[in-house]
C-alpha cells in the first residue's frame, strides 16, 4: 500500500507503542476503547468506527442492515454533505451491495484511483492479523499506515472515512487519535470474538456437517485446511505455519460481479501494496456464515456460493488454484460436486453457531455479575443478537431444527430477562441452560 503524505505525520505516533497494560488495567482499557469505537467522531463528519462496524450486525455492514438505517445516519454522509458528494462514496453501490470506497493508492487522483470493498468484520482479530511478513489488516493485508499494525489501523480509517472534506487536513477536517486512544482502540478490537483457534476435528453431530468437516480437512479433496488451518486465518502447506498469508485466488476474475453489472465504474482491485500484486489475505472462517456477503468485493451472497467459488474456473485458473493443482498427484485444484459444496457449507454454518453459542453463554453469565442495570441490559441484548444469528444460520442451511427450538427459547428467555427485573436472574440462568442444550445437539 502506498503511504500518502498525510500519513507520514502519524508514523512516529504509531511507533510509540507502550508496554502492554497490566492485567488490572486491561478491563478499563477495553471499556475506554469501546466508548471510543462507538462514540468518538474525531472531530470529523459524524462517523465513528461503529458506523461501519456496528456491534448489532457482527461488526460489519450489509445491504439488509443498511436498509434499516435512517437517512441521516453518518454512513450516508456523502448523500447530505455537499463537500463529500463526489469521490467520497458511491451511495448506490453502498446501499445495493454494502460496498465502501477506499483510496488505497493515495488521494492524488480521487476520480480514478479507488476501489470498492466490503467491510470486514472485526471478530477474532487476535487470531488473524499475525504474519511472518508483518501484520495483515484489511482485505489485502495492508490496511494500516505507518507500521501496518492493528494499532495504527484507526489512523488510516479516520483519514479515509471520517474527513469533513476531501482535503483531508488534520486538525481541520478531523483530528488524529492520540497514542492513548490508539492503545484503547487496539484493546477493544483484540477483545472481540475468539481469542484462540479451534482444534479440528470436532466431534460433530449431524450427518451432513460431519461429512463437510471431513471434506474440509481432506488435503486431497476439499483442501480447505491448507489455507484455513482449523477454519482460521493461517495457512500451512506442509512446511510450517505461514501465518496470515496473502494469495491471488482469482476473485477479481469472476464474471458478472454484481457491482460491475450496474454499469458504474468499479476499477479492478489489485490487492496488496502499490502497484498491487493481486493478492488478498486469508479471512477466518469460523465467523463466516453470519458475516456475508463474501470476499473483498461482496461478490457472493451465500456461504454455499462462497464454497462453490473454489470449484469454479476463476479460482482453479488463479495462481492459488494452479499452486494447489501442482501439489496434487492428479494435477487438479479443487473439484467438488454440489452435495459436497453443501456439506462444507453446513460444517461452516455449524462451527459459526457453536461460536455464537459460546459468546451467548459468556454474555449471559457476564450479565449475572453486571454492576449496573445499563451494563446488564447491554450484555443481555448482545446475547439475544448472537442467539438470533445462531437461529438464522442453522435455518438457512436446513440444519438441526431440534437445536433451533432450544435457541428460540433461549432468545425468548433473554428478552424476558431484560424486561422483568425481579425475575431477571432466573430467566438468564434458564437461557444459559437452553443454549447448552442446543450446543449438545451440535457437538458431542
Amino acid at each position: 500500500m502506498c503511504v500518502p503524505s498525510v500519513f507520514l505525520a502519524v508514523v512516529g505516533l504509531s511507533a510509540c507503542k507502550t508496554t502492554p497494560p497490566a492485567a488490572d488495567r486491561q478491563g478499563q482499557l477495553i471499556a475506554k476503547g469501546r466508548d471510543l469505537f462507538f462514540n468518538e467522531t474525531f472531530a470529523g463528519n459524524g462517523r465513528t468506527c461503529g458506523t461501519c462496524h456496528p456491534a448489532e450486525n457482527n461488526f460489519t455492514i450489509d445491504p439488509a442492515f443498511i436498509a434499516t438505517l435512517p437517512k441521516d445516519n453518518p454512513l450516508f454522509v456523502a448523500e447530505f454533505n455537499p463537500d463529500l458528494k463526489e469521490n467520497f462514496e458511491n451511495p448506490a453501490l453502498m446501499r445495493e451491495f454494502g460496498l465502501i470506497l477506499e483510496n488505497l493508492d493515495g488521494f492524488d487522483d480521487l476520480k480514478n484511483q479507488f476501489v470498492m470493498r466490503g467491510v470486514p468484520h472485526t471478530l477474532g482479530l487476535r487470531t488473524s492479523v499475525n504474519s511472518p511478513g508483518g501484520p495483515r489488516t484489511g482485505w489485502s493485508g495492508d490496511g494500516a499506515p505507518g507500521d501496518g499494525s492493528l494499532r495504527s489501523f484507526a489512523v488510516g480509517a479516520v483519514i479515509q472515512h471520517f474527513t469533513k472534506t476531501l482535503n483531508r487536513v488534520p486538525d481541520v477536517d478531523f483530528r488524529l487519535p492520540t497514542g492513548e486512544e490508539l492503545d484503547a482502540l487496539e484493546a477493544i478490537q483484540l477483545s472481540l470474538g475468539r481469542q484462540q483457534d479451534l482444534a479440528l476435528p470436532l466431534r460433530l453431530r449431524g450427518t451432513v456437517p460431519k461429512r463437510g468437516q471431513e471434506i474440509f480437512l481432506d488435503n486431497t479433496l476439499g483442501k480447505c485446511n491448507r489455507c484455513h488451518v482449523n477454519a482460521g486465518a493461517t495457512a500451512n502447506f506442509g512446511g510450517g505455519s505461514l501465518g496470515n498469508a496473502n494469495f491471488n485466488t482469482g476473485v477479481e476474475d469472476l464474471p458478472d460481479q454484481p457491482a460491475r453489472l450496474t454499469g458504474k465504474v468499479v476499477p479492478r482491485d489489485d490487492g496488496f501494496r502499490t502497484p498491487g500484486d493481486g493478492t488478498f489475505n486469508v479471512p477466518p472462517l469460523v465467523e463466516a456464515a453470519d458475516t456475508g456477503p463474501f470476499f473483498h468485493n461482496n461478490a457472493i451472497e451465500t456461504i454455499e456460493g462462497a464454497v462453490a467459488f473454489y470449484d469454479g474456473e476463476a479460482f482453479n485458473k488463479s495462481p492459488a488454484g494452479r499452486a494447489l493443482a501442482a501439489a496434487d498427484p492428479r494435477g487438479v485444484g479443487i473439484e467438488l460436486d454440489g452435495t459436497q459444496i453443501v456439506a462444507v457449507a453446513a460444517f461452516l454454518r455449524v462451527i459459526n453457531v457453536l461460536e455464537n453459542i459460546r459468546q451467548s453463554i459468556m454474555l449471559l453469565e457476564a450479565s449475572l455479575a453486571a454492576s449496573s442495570s445499563e451494563e446488564k441490559r447491554r450484555l443481555l441484548q448482545a446475547a439475544r443478537r448472537e442467539t438470533e444469528d445462531s437461529t438464522r444460520v442453522l435455518e438457512g442451511g436446513g440444519l438441526h431444527p431440534d437445536a433451533v427450538a432450544h435457541l428460540q427459547e433461549a432468545r425468548r428467555l433473554a428478552e424476558k430477562a431484560v424486561r422483568r427485573v425481579f425475575f431477571s436472574r432466573k430467566h438468564t440462568e434458564e437461557a444459559i441452560r437452553e443454549q447448552k442444550k442446543a450446543r449438545a445437539l451440535l457437538v458431542e
